[in-house]
This record gives structure tokens, C-alpha cells and sequence, in this order.
């Protein structure tokens, strides 16, 4: 049996995509613009909705496209997050995200960011005989870890980390055993107090959102590295300066709140912050790791078995 696909995306990515699907799949471009992008023929089973959400017109406060959900049995997000997404979306019998599409790249990004502030990068490059000096530098070997929101991300951050011989904390929702040996899951106050680079990896919802206030930001160990690569809301902004101005040693902050601050912003010009426009998890590979994902739910899909990266109406996860 034929099974419709309706997509928002662009020609070039919407040609990658086509170029591997299976026979009896039937591609529908719907545009990538809201005035189009949310047409879905009345056969279609499958939507795969734009990364790039603004332009399709797709926020929270977006109303319900007339319609909706159609015949639709399954929305499919290049995006691991849901934040940004309307709750009528989930009106869909099943929504699935990318989870791990990003991964690699963004373990990547945390471990340069920790090893940039242990090893004094780039204020230990000499660019004249004059700065030909000696530094003291530091190291991971023996320091610890702590990651709030030990997913997917958190695992590919700590299989690395472990490599360098760091010790691992990590949060999550569940309780019970981290499932990776070397990894101790134990309570946020605890993580916050014993490491010394905290990684954000957290999604949001409304259970996270200002996670890290300022009475959790007061508990981090003196001289803590903060890294944020989950969502920006995830910390309290004003906590955060708070705690820069204190016992807080670094931020590295990929995502912000507002995202992108405004010009003039404190974060663009605070000497403890290193700011980076969302993009962590960019890398070569990214794009066919995604599709890849994808081509695998589908093909799930198309013989009746689960489909990977679900997300839980209820939780927003």
C-alpha cells in the first residue's frame, strides 16, 4: 500500500530525502512558507515539519491550521527539542524528535569548551617573542563532570569524558543507575557542589524552566565552568550574572535566554562568558546523521514497529 509523505522543506534538502526513499512512498512538497506549508492533503500519513520553524510560520502561539490533524498518523521533527512547538501539534497519534541526531557534534563542542578553559585557549598562543612565556595550565585528568539531563547528549558527552579520565555526575527524571559504567546519577545540589565543569543538557519544559535559579547557582563549587548547550531558559539569566560576579569561575552558553540577547546585552561583554550562536550542533556529518534517523523511523514505520525518539504528549519529552 502507498503511504503519503507531506513535507515543509526546501528543494535541496526535500531532493537528499527523496533520493532514498522506498518504493510506494509518495513525496508531497507542501513549500517551506507558512502559506502553503500547512496544506496537508487529506491522504497524507506522514508530515515532516521544517527545522527552520519560523519559516512556516510554527511558534507556540501559533492557532491550529484548519483541519488538524487531518489523517495524520505520525510528525516528524529534525529537531531534538519541542519547546518551540504548539500544543495541538501533539494531537497527532505520534510526534518523534531526533533523539541523538546532534549528539556527536555537540559532545564534541562541550569537550573543546572544557578543555579551551583548562588549557588557557587562546590566551597561551605567542604571537610575538615578547609573549613567549611559561603558563600554568590545568587539565580533565581527576576532575569531575556533572551533566543535568543525562540523555542521549549527556551519554555521547560522557563516553568522552570518561576517555580523559574524569569522574561523571549526571541528573535525570528517572531514578535508578545511569545504565553507563563510570556515570553516578545523584541529586542536582549534589552534582552542582562537586564539579567542576557543569554541562546543561536538559530539555525544557515546565518542570526545568529556571532550573538553575539563583539558590541552585549559589550551591556550584568555587570556580565551576558552566556550559549550557540544552536550552536557554533552563537558567535563570539574572542568577546567572549573580553567580559570574561571585564563586561562578566560566560560562560557555551556546543557547541563551533571550536567544539571541539583544545588542548591548551584559553576556556579549562579561570577561567570564563565551557565547556561541547556536551551534553546537553543527558538524559535517550532522545533516546525514539526521536523515539517517529519519530513513530508519520510516522504514519502522512502514512495518508496523515502534517508532524511535517518540516524545511523551504529557511530559513535553
Amino acid at each position: 500500500m502507498a503511504v503519503t509523505i507531506a513535507h515543509q522543506y526546501g528543494a535541496a534538502l526535500a531532493g537528499r530525502i527523496a533520493a532514498g526513499l522506498p518504493d510506494g512512498v509518495r513525496f508531497v512538497a507542501l513549500g517551506d512558507n507558512p502559506d502553503t506549508g500547512w496544506a496537508v492533503p487529506p491522504e497524507a500519513e506522514v508530515l515532516l515539519v521544517n527545522q527552520d520553524s519560523a519559516a512556516v510560520g510554527l511558534g507556540r502561539s501559533m492557532p491550529k491550521p484548519e483541519g488538524w490533524p487531518f489523517g495524520l498518523r505520525w510528525v516528524h521533527l529534525r529537531s531534538t527539542g519541542i519547546d518551540k512547538y504548539p500544543d495541538w501539534i501533539f494531537a497527532v497519534p505520534q510526534v518523534t524528535v531526533t533523539r541523538g541526531g546532534y549528539a556527536a557534534p555537540i559532545a564534541e563542542y562541550v569537550l573543546t569548551a572544557m578543555l579551551s578553559r583548562e588549557k588557557s585557549i587562546p590566551a597561551i598562543w605567542a604571537r610575538s617573542r615578547s609573549e613567549w612565556r611559561s603558563h600554568s595550565l590545568g587539565g580533565l585528568e581527576g576532575q569531575t563532570l556533572g551533566i543535568v539531563g543525562f540523555g542521549e547528549i549527556g551519554k555521547a558527552i560522557a563516553r568522552r569524558a570518561l576517555a580523559f579520565d574524569m569522574s561523571v555526575l549526571g541528573t535525570r527524571r528517572s531514578p535508578g543507575p545511569s545504565g553507563m559504567d563510570g556515570v553516578q546519577i545523584v541529586p542536582l545540589a549534589t552534582l552542582l557542589g562537586r564539579s567542576d565543569h557543569i554541562v546543561v543538557a536538559t530539555p525544557l519544559t515546565e518542570a526545568t524552566r529556571g532550573l538553575l535559579d539563583a539558590a541552585a547557582l549559589a550551591g556550584v563549587k568555587p570556580g565551576a565552568h558552566l556550559i549550557n548547550i540544552g536550552r536557554g531558559p533552563v537558567i535563570d539569566t539574572e542568577a546567572l550574572r549573580g553567580a559570574l560576579d561571585g564563586r561562578l569561575g566560566a560560562a560557555t552558553l551556546d543557547v541563551t535566554d533571550p536567544e539571541p540577547p539583544p545588542e548591548g546585552h551584559w553576556l556579549y561583554s562579561h570577561p567570564k562568558v563565551r557565547l556561541s550562536p547556536h551551534v553546537s550542533g553543527s558538524a559535517p556529518l550532522t545533516e546525514q546523521t539526521v536523515t539517517a534517523f529519519f530513513r530508519d523511523n520510516l522504514e519502522r514505520y512502514l512495518a508496523g514497529r515502534p517508532l524511535a525518539g517518540l516524545v511523551d504528549p504529557e511530559a513535553r519529552y
